[in-house]
């Protein structure tokens, strides 16, 4: 394997795909080209997440902060377009934050909650992987320890949010999650410890059995009995309502359901996923980008979600991986794709640092507002890539 100072992408064929999909994603890489950039200048003193006019960088939250899930979809775009382009900034860019990612599971690991996945598969995982840094590798498996810390034995599942001595989310899972278990089914792979896989499969599990209702609709979170570990009653932190069916948590568990089957092989998750991603298609309108939730109360605002359009899409192309003659899937991930490439979704305005217009952000589940996501920009040029040709190697 390459060392850092020697790697390069790998050459891939060239593939035949749609001009919005190659422009939108050319758009991608150079709105990625000055945010990654900027973000190296201003972390810690932002996590850059999320904005209404996409200007991410006066996100109020800090690297550190434990509400930090955000930042590596920023290195994940840069690292996506360093394997498109070849250009070595996009990876020397990435790379100056190597030491915060660090700190942050070494020395203050106290101040970190279940979206490790999040961060550190898209950057200290995505880093070892293409470049063979060993530094990367340790990071990475210091996460995943940390990780591993949050999980329940008794209710199989990896607590949500707050630190480990408060008590309000201590009986607390949600469906987010099952896109963290990646990076413990790589530190087993890679470590040879089985416990790390071990709990991403009893969450999954967990997951299955709990959250995924008869009529494959998802509830976002679930509370649990922390003496027994019994299933107690839903809850939801995105949603409109605890019944409801969030449409950004349904594409978690459609692509959260298939990478789990491309680790283990379990056919009970990929049929899930299928399960699924059948009822998020058929809850689609003719404006194909979904409602934020598919089950809006009366008083709910009406909005769209591009974020939830744009990680559904990924579901649905990991699901190809394993599925590729499933011509609803093929068709649904198209159409879906396309329109997120269309003027009325996507910003080509360079001096944007936004590259998603309409994304469903909300304060718990008291309601919803349109915002630009760094997570909805990260799936679109994930997704994007694959088009292209990329290997996406993060998960």
């Amino acid at each position: 394997m390459k060392t850092t100072s020697e790697a390069s992408p790998a050459a891939r064929p060239a593939t035949a795909v749609p001009g919005e999909f190659r422009n939108a994603f050319e758009i991608g890489v150079r709105k990625t080209r000055r945010n990654i950039q900027a973000l190296a200048d201003q972390c810690p003193l932002t996590s850059w997440s999320l904005d209404p006019e996409g200007n991410y960088a006066r996100y109020p939250e800090s690297f550190f902060d434990i509400g930090n899930w955000t930042t590596s979809f920023f290195t994940g775009m840069a690292l996506l377009a360093w394997q498109e382009t070849e250009e070595d900034f996009f990876l020397q860019q990435t790379l100056l934050l190597a030491p915060l990612y660090r700190e942050k599971v070494f020395t203050r690991s106290l101040n970190t909650h279940h979206d490790l996945g999040f961060l550190y598969s898209l950057y200290s995982v995505g880093l070892y992987r293409l470049t063979g840094g060993t530094e990367h590798r340790a990071t990475g498996l210091r996460a995943a320890e940390v990780l591993a810390q949050r999980f329940n034995s008794r209710g199989n599942f990896i607590r949500a949010w707050g630190h480990m001595n408060t008590t309000e989310f201590d009986n607390m899972a949600i469906i987010d999650c099952l896109m963290n278990l990646p990076l413990l089914y790589w530190a087993t792979a890679e470590s040879g410890d089985p416990r790390f896989r071990d709990l991403a499969i009893r969450h999954a599990d967990m997951a299955l059995a709990t959250f995924v209702r008869p009529d494959d609709s998802v509830y976002h979170a679930y509370r649990f009995d922390l003496a027994t570990g019994r299933p107690l009653a839903g809850d939801t932190y995105g949603g409109c309502a605890v019944e409801s069916h969030w449409a950004r948590g349904a594409a978690w568990a459609i692509y959260g359901f298939a990478l789990s089957y491309g680790h283990t092989q379990n056919a009970q998750y990929l049929t899930a996923a299928r399960r699924l991603a059948a009822k998020f298609l058929a809850c689609l309108d003719a404006e194909v980008v979904p409602m934020w939730d598919f089950k809006l109360t009366p008083s709910a605002p009406r909005i769209r979600d591009s974020s939830a359009g744009a990680v559904a899409v990924c579901g649905f192309q990991e699901l190809l991986k394993h599925l590729p003659l499933d011509s609803e899937l093929k068709t649904g991930a198209r159409q879906l794709l396309l329109r997120l490439c269309s003027d009325a979704y996507l910003d080509r305005n360079e001096a944007c640092p936004g590259l998603l217009k309409f994304a469903m952000v909300g304060a718990e589940n008291k309601g919803a507002r349109n915002a630009y996501t760094s997570w909805g920009d990260y799936y679109l040029m994930e997704a994007l890539a694959r088009e292209l040709g990329s290997e996406i190697n993060f998960w």
